[in-house]
């Protein structure tokens, strides 16, 4: 195990090359540069794929045709990057391809500007291209968690035969911070790929496609791929939660927001307010349970995002009317700080 100083942009690039990621495709965008700059050095000296596609439409269609012979492919991009992605993505979660995907969020909507924001969760969370889908979504809250989260995600994707979405901001993407590597050997995947189309010598041919136009074969597919996302809801909640025991007070908040939610926590906690965090982990499956859980205990919960209020729809489906729930967002590319929760802390407890 070694530390290492690195960006968060780098990180996610080394916790993907770690993983086995054999292709990459992207296109510039700030704020992720850093990662088609970097993959375009790392993956030519580890003789692996990397091209800089005319478009971020090619680079997600590129991203599939690697999928479908079964190679570990990535792509990345910033909101707007993202947005021209979205047929692709569709496409791959129709054809039940894995890859991953990761959006360093700028602000928008549209063009907006290049300072980081979470104004996706919607686009991530809800589907951002047409038809009934659905990504594991995973936001990390460090840069350890950058390489953490590119380096499991991949496994992830093939287990489920699905695209996954890594859900970071423009603020860890540009932040420094140790990182802890393992010293990892060229990683093998575990699950079989009985499905990629790799020539058919040998054997009976095999289809991947996502039109499907025989009378009820989209309808017996789509319930198929429901069978997967349940599965998936049932397996893969995760979240993280702080002094939530005794709290009269419940913050929700993830990435970036929950770092500096968790700051305030603490000191709200020092001044005698029983103040605690759940922190998701994964937006989508969105860990509903343990906020529905609190809910029974605790009378008051506040999200806090930067966006106008997206995650803060989860949290009202979950406490069901149990607790009020109240937000605090910055929508233009600004983090909220901690002097902002704090005090909104103090408001809702009224002291």
């Amino acid at each position: 195990m070694k530390k290492v100083l690195m960006k968060g942009n780098i990180a996610l690039c080394e916790g993907a090359i770690a993983a086995g990621c054999m292709a990459y495709f992207g296109y510039p965008i700030t704020p992720q540069n850093e990662v088609p700059a970097h993959m375009s050095k790392r993956m030519v000296e580890l003789g692996r794929v990397f091209l800089q596609s005319e478009s971020e439409l090619a680079a997600i269609n590129m991203v599939l045709g690697s999928a479908v012979t079964g190679t570990r492919a990535m792509t990345s991009s910033s909101s707007p990057g993202i947005s021209l992605k979205q047929e692709g993505i569709s496409y791959l979660a129709g054809c039940e391809l894995p890859c991953v995907i990761a959006n360093i969020q700028r602000g928008g909507p549209g063009l907006g500007n290049i300072a980081g924001s979470q104004g996706d969760y919607f686009q991530s969370t809800k589907g951002g291209g047409h038809g009934d889908y659905r990504m594991i979504v995973l936001a990390p809250y460090s840069v350890q968690e950058m390489y953490n989260f590119a380096y499991a995600s991949f496994d992830l994707a093939e287990k489920y035969r699905n695209p996954v979405l890594i859900l970071s901001d423009g603020i860890i993407g540009q932040m420094m911070e140790p990182v802890e590597i393992a010293e990892v050997k060229e990683k093998k995947t575990s699950y079989p790929k009985d499905w990629t189309l790799q020539g058919c010598k040998g054997r009976e041919p095999r289809f991947i496609r996502s039109l499907l136009m025989d009378e009820g074969a989209l309808e017996k597919h789509n319930l198929k791929l429901k069978k997967k996302f349940d599965e998936i809801t049932k397996n893969e909640v995760r979240y993280e939660t702080y002094e939530v025991e005794d709290a009269e007070i419940i913050i929700v908040a993830f990435g970036i927001s929950a770092r500096v939610a968790k700051t305030a926590m603490k000191k709200a906690r020092k001044e005698g307010i029983k103040a605690g965090l759940i922190r998701p982990v994964t937006l989508w499956p969105f860990p509903s349970e343990i906020v529905a859980k609190y809910a029974k205990t605790c009378k008051n919960f506040l999200v806090v995002e930067m966006n106008l209020g997206q995650m803060v729809e989860d949290v009202q489906l979950a406490v069901c009317g149990k607790s009020d729930v109240e937000f605090l967002g910055r929508p233009g590319g600004s983090a909220v700080n901690e002097k902002e929760v704090f005090d909104k802390i103090k408001t809702i407890k009224g002291v």
